[in-house]
């Protein structure tokens, strides 16, 4: 008697197992959001300083963050002026959120062969002087992780700095040293947020200085619909498994924009609603700690002559604080 085992019933066979232990949670929740509070007329440093929040109006985010919406952990993407005013709001105000705390990370390298929006390379110069910024930027980080020592849960070395087809591109030697500066300089634990394929295919050696993988996951971004939206996920998170057995999994980005010319009808508050709901059931069950992209709408980001483009719209709020169809079922299922 003979049978044939097929390519797809190997794989599975040979797949590792994606849940994890409650341990394995960062302060020991599931559910978490990515946050970025610029409002309209608002935006980080793009050259020309940046024009942050108020005080009064972070406090007013991250009440409703906390408060309506019952997150307990969030994710900032620096250390700049804006992260640090929302670490002291949140211990001033006896918030009961803690905080993944990002250091960011510019070019070191020029990414313009690979990455579509730069269409010349980024002079020497500007990486030289990069290079002492991201060194500025590391110190900052080590020094509010130990200044909130009891709000910042973790701490993230670099967003999206490792692909190829990103604009602040810095190799992966550079960002194992500055993980090293870090984990020396802190008690927290430490990460790198990058895309779930390059922590599949070439995160080996990262993985083994880091604390925890962080991954992010898009299946939207992916020419995915939303009846494939989970189990696409899940794939995306089984390679990472696959590759790098050993590892703590959180995800640090995975969303759903509401609005998007680049995705159709693809793109709808109901998508990201069920994709929401769909993804935080099985992060608790899997026992991974999953970060929503994002809290609230950013009309800064993408093309200006573009107000339908997807950057602006991944929020599980608009950008006037209004909650969209996901909020409006979380507020209705903390009332009752």
């Amino acid at each position: 008697m003979s049978f044939v085992i097929r390519a797809e019933d190997k794989h599975q066979n040979d797949s590792k197992p994606i849940q994890q232990s409650q341990s394995d949670l960062l302060v020991g929740v599931s559910k978490a959001i990515c946050y970025s509070g610029f409002r309209s007329g608002q935006h980080p440093d793009r050259g020309n300083g940046a024009k942050n929040p108020s005080e009064a109006e972070i406090l007013e985010d991250l009440k409703l963050l906390s408060e309506q919406a019952d997150f307990q952990l969030i994710r900032l993407y620096d250390c700049g002026e804006n992260s640090e005013t929302v670490l002291r709001v949140i211990k001033e105000h006896g918030l009961q959120l803690k905080v993944l705390l990002g250091i960011w990370l510019n070019a070191e390298l020029s990414a313009h062969e690979t990455c579509a929006w730069l269409n010349e390379p980024i002079p020497a110069s500007t990486l030289s002087a990069n290079k002492l910024k991201n060194g500025q930027e590391v110190d900052r980080g080590i020094q509010l992780a130990n200044e909130y020592p009891n709000i910042v849960a973790a701490v993230n070395v670099g967003n999206e700095a490792l692909v190829d087809w990103n604009d602040h591109k810095v190799s992966l030697d550079s960002i194992i040293s500055y993980v090293k500066k870090v984990k020396s300089n802190i008690k927290q634990p430490v990460t790198v947020a990058d895309n779930y394929e390059w922590w599949a295919a070439k995160g080996e050696r990262l993985a083994q200085v880091v604390d925890f993988v962080s991954i992010h996951v898009y299946p939207v971004w992916e020419g995915k619909d939303i009846n494939e939206g989970l189990s696409y996920t899940i794939e995306n998170v089984q390679k990472v498994r696959d590759a790098l057995p050993k590892s703590k999994i959180v995800i640090t980005e995975a969303g759903w924009a509401s609005i998007a010319s680049e995705f159709g009808d693809r793109a709808s508050e109901a998508k990201q609603e069920k994709y929401f709901f769909d993804l935080m059931q099985w992060a608790e069950q899997m026992n991974i700690t999953t970060f929503f992209f994002e809290a609230f709408d950013e009309d800064w980001k993408g093309d200006p002559n573009n107000p339908m483009g997807a950057e602006k719209h991944w929020g599980l709020y608009t950008v006037d604080r209004k909650p969209k169809k996901v909020m409006e079922k979380i507020i209705l299922n903390q009332r009752n």
